[in-house]
């Protein structure tokens, strides 16, 4: 089976937005998100939605998701794919995407290899400032520079595989009807 006709399959499966609006918690969220631009499925929708949605993935807990949602309402992308885009995150891949930010952001202010050494319990208050002060700011220019450049791959890649599916079913097309 192609990938296209994955994607109708997948499609047929997946609930319809009016079949979304007529649960009773989603009714209140109607007039805001029942508008066909947020669930039209196109290369740019479909493209700027998964860039909001590897972006936001790295935000911290639970505020993935409502962050994609927010800025995919905002930007008026494709929401569903934004939301389910930030699912990369999960227990096991949090702490080396957040290991991967914190080096990025270390090599980008040119900051030496961390010493892991943790403060002892006992003085765990006085030296958690210490700690988070040497630690902290790697961390928060990692985490949004590697979302950015998440945001940016995933943008890309949308983009030209769509192009590329999109001129392989017309050439496809087009040669068979010539025959």
């Amino acid at each position: 089976m192609s990938f296209p006709e994955k994607l109708h399959r997948l499609r047929h499966r997946l609930p319809t937005r009016e079949r979304i609006f007529a649960s009773r918690w989603a009714r209140p969220f109607a007039p805001f998100f029942d508008k066909p631009y947020f669930w039209s499925l196109n290369r740019r929708k479909v493209a700027l939605a998964v860039a909001i949605g590897l972006f936001c993935g790295l935000m911290p807990g639970p505020t993935q998701m409502m962050s994609a949602l927010l800025v995919a309402y905002l930007l008026r992308a494709q929401l569903p794919v934004a939301v389910f885009t930030t699912l990369y995150t999960n227990p096991f891949t949090y702490l080396p995407l957040y290991y991967l930010a914190y080096e990025l952001g270390r090599n980008v202010l040119g900051l030496p290899p961390p010493d892991l050494n943790m403060p002892e319990w006992h003085a765990w208050q006085e030296q958690s400032a210490l700690w988070w002060s040497t630690y902290g700011k790697p961390l928060l220019l990692g985490v949004p520079l590697l979302g950015s450049l998440f945001a940016l791959t995933g943008y890309v890649t949308v983009r030209t595989v769509w192009r590329c599916l999109t001129v392989r079913r017309w050439r496809q097309r087009h040669s068979s009807s010539a025959q």
